[in-house]
């Protein structure tokens, strides 16, 4: 598997994306950059669709150390979280598995930067709700 999410029920899509981002800056994470699936989909290709925006979260300290360590470890990052509406009463957020980048990249340093974000952005999930699906 390559992330881990959570789901929200009795909120709008807008509370769940509030509480997302608020969840991510209380673990040191700000959003670098905020995509509209919904609105891209509608105005580039005429389609409906459910609200859904992917955030990219950075820790500003995190990134610098794995910057360091392997340069070009920016084509990884920023870590994505998905907001989106399932259902008029379920809303998900879903988080990319910061391990995905160990994966790919064989520094040790690396590894040590992705525990810790793996940490905090687990630690995002939980303060949200419980961990969706197996």
């Amino acid at each position: 598997m390559y992330g881990f999410s959570t789901a929200l029920s009795g909120m709008s899509f807008e509370q769940a994306l509030s509480r997302t981002v608020a969840a991510l800056k209380a673990e040191g994470f700000g959003v670098l950059s905020d995509i509209d699936v919904q609105h891209a989909m509608k105005e580039k290709l005429g389609v409906e669709m459910a609200p859904y925006r992917i955030l990219g979260a950075c820790n500003p300290p995190l990134a610098h150390q794995a910057l360091q360590a392997e340069p070009d470890i920016g084509l990884l990052l920023p870590c994505n979280v998905i907001v989106r509406q399932e259902a008029p009463d379920r809303m998900v957020v879903g988080f990319l598995d910061p391990q995905v980048m160990t994966q790919l990249v064989d520094e040790p340093s690396v590894k040590a930067v992705a525990d810790e974000a793996e940490r905090r952005l687990r630690r995002v999930c939980l303060s949200l709700g419980p961990p969706a699906g197996p």
